[in-house]
């Protein structure tokens, strides 16, 4: 061939390639860009041979089988013309066509389409499917395949049932809340990149391996290979092997950590680099209502994380491979073995003290809360009383990690579940704690949730219980970070001298909760607040830069501009990562209202409630940014409609009433502004705005009135004092001059302008 035939060759083999590939195989299955002087991802396949073993463990695990394209060994559920009828009465259809798998259901119109399924996502107990749509998204289908009665089911009846499911729900599964990019795909892919543009609301997601594969967890190996292939003697030393990520040799915190990635629930500010500090690229929730139950016992979908980082059980230094065989992520036994590798079997493993039947005894079976029978023997399980389990999902059920002992007398207190009456549903609470008093004593110590309840009560008697947990390192660290916001939540005053100490905490999860809850309040406060720009972890820093970008530039000392404009910029990123979401685009359209770029805050604002029109709270945003634009009828639009559907929110209805004022509707304003007073008794500005509003209006009475009720709840302030001295001097009343004018005095002895009062009498 001639180099012209050759080049003229390769372009007809390219075409072809590239119209041979279905699109999904072109977007996703691309390697990582490889630096030649970096790490970089090498495969399974490279592990094999000396790591076998491990290997074969991890083959036909959940991890292995985390997500993987459609084929018949890998999908699980019937597609031989089944059907399923949902709760609205729409049948959906289950079929293959030329060896390929689709659904017939209501898709983006709400019109019954034929969706095809490209890929599998998760094994057992049920198995979820993924479809393509434009802009390189994969959509989950909430129509799911139950693995252990082998029949569908549906999220949406199971998860949503009060919801309206139409296309136009956020939940519904063609839209954010079933994305796969943005909601599954860092955990179920190895090395993935989301790859959202945020100009254009899409995606170019990339990952190296389709599953959670050795590298998921071990990091990049390419200079693990080259480690071993070298001879012994000329192996490094101290180089972790060659690999990235260390997994022995460490304490319990950096293992669990390494899990934490996955299996916490989390807010995620970048994509993950297999840093050692978990901050750098998310922040886990703290155990809070509604995620958790006051006392930390798990309620919504947590990911294993929070709680078990809040056990008895992490604070004594167990990590997740004393339990899991990590490689093929089952437990390393199924039966009290589990436990009694650390406790001691013939007092624990025994009916003095569980109190329970064993396998093979006689008895009768019960029926738990959810339903399922519970055979005698199963109550002399540890797991059962110390890790009680919840479905999630609708059918998979996982233990509570918090490994708590059963507590029914907080079941009575409180209001949390307890495992006693978990397993025995008919029975009542009292019977639960008549039977743990008569085993175990009546005597038990205070629990942290005892305290949560009664500081979200106000009572004044848990600030030096939560001052206690706060400072106690018995604590863990995740629950003194947590005692820490309940006081800011509820006793801020008395808050802020520890979270001045706290901004200095050697613990990230202290620290984040300081800097979130930072109280920027005052140039010592802002002074305090500048040093954590430079903090260690991206999470923490930007979370200050949150906080002090939005003040007048000229209180931001001149050695901290250059540093919070480039953490400013690594919050910019984080806000685009997240953009996808639309409590994202909100949070960006927000960065570019506090910056002065109008013009892509409303462009985000409106992307925001696009893809929701039920986050109401874009409204109220959008219609400020209208307002400041001229666009007085669309941000009128919006504060009524935000009212419909928020008719409590008093603030809000201020700054409606505000806006009419300013559109000269003053009757209107007034009567809105009269409401939100009602609504927010404790905002001093509506009571004060009432008295500007009818002093225009010359009723004077009730100017007088209005102003009276701002000294009342504001006896401190003293332009309160003015106005309505300012009232009397205008309307001529001599004798309410020189009454209030020697009440200023008394009250304000040291007013720069005494002189001027004082001239009154």
């Amino acid at each position: 061939m001639t180099n012209t035939q050759i080049k003229k060759y390769i372009r007809i083999l390219a075409v072809v390639v590239i119209f041979a590939l279905p699109l999904y195989l072109i977007i996703n299955s691309v390697n990582q860009s490889v630096k030649s002087d970096e790490p970089h991802f090498v495969g399974k396949e490279s592990c094999i041979e000396c790591h076998y073993n491990e290997y074969q463990d991890w083959v036909g695990s959940h991890h292995d089988r985390a997500m993987t394209h459609a084929s018949d060994s890998t999908v699980r559920g019937d597609f031989n013309d089944a059907s399923y009828t949902t709760k609205d009465g729409v049948t959906h259809r289950f079929f293959k066509k030329e060896g390929r798998f689709f659904v017939n259901t209501l898709g983006k119109k709400d019109e019954m389409e034929d969706f095809e399924v490209k890929f599998t996502f998760g094994w057992e107990p049920l198995q979820q499917y993924l479809v393509e749509f434009p802009g390189g998204r994969l959509q989950c289908l909430q129509l799911t395949w139950n693995t252990e009665d082998s029949v569908w089911y549906s999220l949406a009846d199971t998860l949503y049932a009060d919801e309206d499911m139409d296309a136009s729900n956020w939940l519904h599964w063609t839209n954010q809340a079933q994305n796969w990019n943005s909601m599954c795909a860092d955990c179920h892919s190895t090395n993935l990149d989301k790859n959202y543009d945020v100009e254009t609301d899409s995606y170019n997601t990339t990952y190296d391996e389709i599953n959670v594969s050795c590298e998921a967890c071990h990091g990049p190996a390419s200079e693990h290979i080259e480690w071993a292939n070298m001879a012994d003697y000329a192996r490094p030393l101290n180089t972790n092997y060659g690999l990235v990520v260390k997994t022995s040799g460490i304490d319990n915190k950096q293992y669990v950590d390494n899990c934490a990635r996955c299996h916490a629930r989390r807010a995620s500010i970048k994509d993950y680099e297999h840093s050692a500090n978990i901050y750098d690229h998310m922040m886990p929730n703290l155990p809070v209502e509604p995620l958790y139950h006051v006392d930390g016992q798990i309620l919504d979908e947590d990911y294993v994380y929070t709680s078990f980082t809040q056990s008895k059980m992490y604070m004594q230094d167990v990590q997740c491979n004393d339990c899991h065989n990590v490689h093929s992520t089952q437990r390393l036994f199924d039966d009290n073995r589990l436990c009694t590798q650390c406790h001691r079997a013939d007092d624990y493993d025994t009916p003095k003290h569980h109190f329970h039947k064993s396998f093979g005894e006689d008895g009768q079976p019960v029926r738990d809360v959810y339903g399922k029978v519970m055979e005698v023997g199963e109550g002399a399980r540890c797991i059962q009383c110390h890790m009680p389990q919840q479905p999630y999902m609708g059918i998979d059920f996982r233990a509570d990690h918090s490994i708590r002992i059963p507590r029914p007398r907080l079941t009575k207190e409180i209001g949390t579940p307890n495992a006693c009456n978990q397993c025995h549903a008919d029975e009542s609470t009292e019977w639960a704690i008549s039977y743990i008093d008569k085993w175990y004593g009546e005597s038990r110590k205070m629990q942290y949730g005892t305290v949560f309840r009664m500081a979200d009560e106000h009572q004044v008697d848990a600030l030096p219980m939560l001052k206690v947990i706060y400072a106690d390192e018995v604590y863990p660290e995740i629950i003194r970070a947590l005692a820490l916001q309940k006081m800011v939540q509820n006793f801020p005053d008395s808050a802020r001298v520890l979270l001045n100490e706290a901004l200095l905490h050697a613990n990230d999860h202290i620290r984040y909760t300081a800097v979130r809850n930072y109280f920027v309040d005052s140039p010592e406060a802002i002074q305090k607040l500048l040093p954590v720009l430079k903090d260690g972890s991206l999470a923490i820093r930007i979370e200050a830069a949150d906080k002090l970008y939005v003040l007048p530039k000229e209180q931001i000392s001149n050695s901290y501009q250059k540093v919070l404009n480039d953490v400013l910029a690594e919050r910019k990123k984080a806000l685009e990562y997240n953009a996808d979401f639309p409590g994202g685009k909100f949070n960006l359209g927000n960065y570019y209202y506090n910056t002065g770029n109008l013009e892509k805050a409303g462009e985000f604002f409106e992307k925001a409630l696009k893809q929701d029109p039920l986050l109401h709270s874009v409204k109220v945003n959008l219609a400020y940014v209208y307002n400041s634009q001229g666009k007085f009828e669309q941000a009128e639009k919006l504060f009524k409609n935000y009212l419909k559907y928020q008719p409590q929110d008093g603030n809000v209805m201020f700054s409606y009433a505000l806006f009419l004022s300013e559109r000269q509707r003053y009757d209107e304003s007034l009567e809105y502004m009269i409401k939100a007073s009602e609504l927010v008794p404790g905002n001093v500005r509506i009571f004060y705005n009432i008295a500007m509003m009818y002093d225009f209006k010359k009723n004077n009475a009730k100017t007088e009135r209005y102003l009276k009720l701002c000294i009342d709840k504001s006896p401190g302030g003293i332009s309160y004092y003015s106005a309505l001295l300012n009232h009397y001097l205008k309307t001529n009343q001599q004798a309410k001059v020189k009454d209030l004018a020697r009440g200023i005095l008394q009250q304000f002895p040291d007013l720069e302008n005494k002189d001027q009062i004082e001239a009154l009498l």
